[in-house]
């Protein structure tokens, strides 16, 4: 290359360069503050807090929660259980390992509260630990969408925490065949009048009044505790000027609380005031209630002994002249055979086997004509037992279908008339996974363990609403873990308007279109509502813990919302008669059938309901004529919260797509 190429312009050429425009000067040093502005931005941004904070805080929510449920029982900790993981949503940046420590202490506390399930089996242990992981779950999610919608999208921390908290609650009641326990509002079931707005909005309604005031005491902690746990930084407050809530703010939110409450109360005292139940005289009921732990009731060589047992303690309630009487889930432990037209000689071979433990059989025709003589026995023994009783009787046991669509299993309950014999068949359509079924089992072989069963010993599922009808009155039937469950129930205190076969001779054939030497007709089956809800239980399982309790107290909130009586026969306890209000009654008789001198459901010295005992209760049902809006509209209330959580989830994501935007625009610009 020339030496002349290499060298420097002459002095007179630079100094003749003209001037740069005054819009390039300015753009130029509009570019150079910006860059220093996000420099600065970035620098000035305050390290974590640490994350003892956050593992304290919510670490006490897991505790105060745990309080608020059975076994203790200290229903006014629900409205604070919440404050502590509300305080993190405050913060204007989260701690170090918050969400983690969100995570762990729930999962502690969930453990806590489901340890009773490790109770029903040693394999039930690994069930517990499952259960409780997805459960953990829903308090990180929590506190990341009130996060979201208090810091991206201004909502008022009053508002946030009701509606995203319902919308989990209705979500987990939903997912995974539906978990409905420990909602927030279970705290309040003695709180009559609080509850009543449940025939609203669901049980719901009373979780977010409780999730609403701890948003609003939450509000009102000073920032000096927030200070006091090393959760913000000294630039926090210059950062985040609306950490501290103006006091016009506050007294909103203090208003708007006792508003709704006001509100509340004042519903429920006027419904309350609408109740006659005195001028509606219902069924007289009787509920067995025997005592057989789960392994008892496996257990081949009990069944004549849990047989007798509940056919005495049958006899002591005839002397009370009810006209229905209930025994609990399974209890009856004969099994009801459907054998259809369609069953192949395969089924039928292998029936047989499972029957008869492998004896053998001449041929296909001597193999069915057995089970249909074995299960035309067992309705007479069934019809025999309404006929001696002089009652219609409800009766949890076990039913097999062989119709040519493979043997099927059902939790069933079967309903006898003495004049009918056994007229219809309810077979339970809310299965309890790992307990009676196993999700994902042919991908997913591992998930085996789980149970304390192997796979084959499940049940299939329901495919209809059955309702009993007897001298006029309505019985919804419900299996278990089903009258846990708001929108299952719901379905149950309104069916659908249907037509359902029947057979003429004795019984109803669980909507099949075929059977052997019956006759069929169609019955049609109306649309009003129910007047008894009724619920056989096995709490075998769980050895008189804390979970008999609260599958009453959630079962109170079903009566509230449907504005039904439900009446429940359970296995070792607790039995019992709730009113459309909710209300837990005392029997008309108490029936101490082991002779240990109890005269009443509670404990006289504890108030505590006494378990684990053969025992029988006799009540009036006390009906209800007022109408549900929840029957009616369903979980409108919840369902809109999940809508709104949806929308604050959507408009978080946006408002940080568009944040990023804007800092990539200006760093691009530069």
């Amino acid at each position: 290359m020339s030496a002349s190429l290499m060298s420097p312009p002459p002095v007179n050429q630079v100094q003749s360069r003209p001037a740069a425009p005054a819009a390039d000067r300015d753009a130029r040093r509009t570019a150079e503050r910006t860059v220093e502005q996000i420099i600065d931005r970035a620098r000035s941004r305050p390290a974590r807090p640490p994350a003892r904070g956050a593992w304290l805080l919510s670490g006490l929510t897991a505790v105060l929660l745990w309080a608020s449920f059975t076994p203790l029982d200290w229903a006014p900790l629900g409205f604070a259980a919440l404050v502590p993981l509300i305080l993190l949503v405050r913060l204007p940046q989260p701690t170090a390992w918050m969400y983690r420590a969100v995570y762990v202490t729930g999962l502690a506390g969930t453990l806590a509260m489901l340890q009773w399930m490790r109770l029903g089996h040693p394999m039930m242990y690994l069930a517990l630990l499952a259960l409780s992981l997805y459960m953990a779950a829903y308090f990180p999610v929590f506190v990341g969408l009130c996060r979201a919608a208090v810091h991206r999208l201004s909502v008022p921390l009053t508002l946030a925490v009701p509606v995203v908290w319902v919308a989990l609650e209705y979500a987990r009641a939903h997912l995974m065949t539906g978990f409905a326990w420990y909602f927030l509002g279970h705290t309040q079931y003695r709180w009559i009048e609080l509850i009543q707005i449940s025939d609203v909005t669901g049980a719901y309604g009373v979780s977010f009044l409780l999730a609403m005031s701890a948003g609003c005491l939450a509000g009102l902690v000073s920032v000096r505790v927030l200070e006091k746990f090393r959760l913000l930084s000294p630039e926090d407050l210059s950062r985040c000027p609306a950490l501290v809530s103006s006091r016009f703010r506050q007294a909103a939110s203090v208003a708007a609380v006792l508003a709704l409450f006001a509100a509340a109360l004042a519903y429920g005292y006027l419904r309350r005031s609408q109740a006659d139940f005195s001028s509606h005289p219902g069924p007289r009921v009787a509920l067995v209630q025997g005592n057989f732990t789960a392994q008892v009731k496996h257990d081949p060589r009990m069944a004549d002994e849990i047989q007798r047992m509940h056919y005495h303690l049958t006899g002591e309630a005839v002397r009370h002249q009810p006209d229905v009487i209930v025994w609990p889930e399974t209890m009856y432990r004969n099994t009801l055979l459907d054998v259809g037209r369609g069953a192949t000689a395969s089924e039928l071979d292998q029936f047989w086997n499972m029957a008869t433990e492998g004896r053998a059989a001449r041929d296909t025709a001597e193999i069915r004509a057995s089970l249909i003589e074995r299960n035309r026995l067992v309705e007479e023994m069934l019809t025999e037992l309404a006929q001696q009783a002089g009652a219609a009787m409800i009766v949890g046991l076990d039913r097999f279908s062989l119709r040519g669509a493979g043997i099927r299993h059902y939790n069933s309950a079967a309903f006898i008339t003495p004049d009918l014999g056994v007229a219809d068949v309810y077979d339970k359509r809310h299965r309890v996974v790992f307990g009676e079924y196993v999700p994902l089992r042919d991908a997913l072989p591992f998930l085996k363990h789980f149970t304390p069963f192997s796979p084959a010993a499940g049940i299939d599922a329901g495919e209809r609403v059955a309702v009993f009808e007897h001298r006029g009155w309505r019985f919804a039937p419900m299996i278990c873990f089903e009258d846990t469950v708001p929108h299952v129930v719901r379905q149950m205190a309104r069916p659908p308007r249907r037509t359902d076969f029947h057979s003429v001779q004795h019984g109803a054939t669980a909507g099949a279109a075929e059977t052997d030497g019956v006759e069929l007709r169609p019955a049609e089956r109306d649309s009003r509502p129910v007047d008894v809800l009724v619920n056989l239980t096995n709490d075998g399982w769980f050895h008189g813990s804390s979970e008999l309790d609260q599958h009453l107290i959630t079962a109170a909130f079903r009566a509230v919302e449907c504005r039904t009586p439900l009446v429940r026969a359970v296995n070792t306890g607790i039995s019992a008669v709730i009113d459309g209000d909710g209300v837990i009654r005392e029997p008309d008789v108490f029936i101490d059938a082991d002779h240990h001198g109890r005269r009443s459901m509670r404990d006289p010295k504890s108030g505590r309901f006494h378990k684990q005992l053969n025992a029988v209760l006799v009540a009036d049902v006390p009906l209800d004529r007022r109408s549900s809006l929840y029957v009616s509209w369903g979980d409108w209330f919840a369902g809109g919260c999940g809508g709104l959580t949806v929308a604050i989830l959507v408009g978080a994501i946006v408002a940080a797509r568009r944040r990023k935007a804007i800092d990539r625009g200006s760093v691009q610009s530069v």
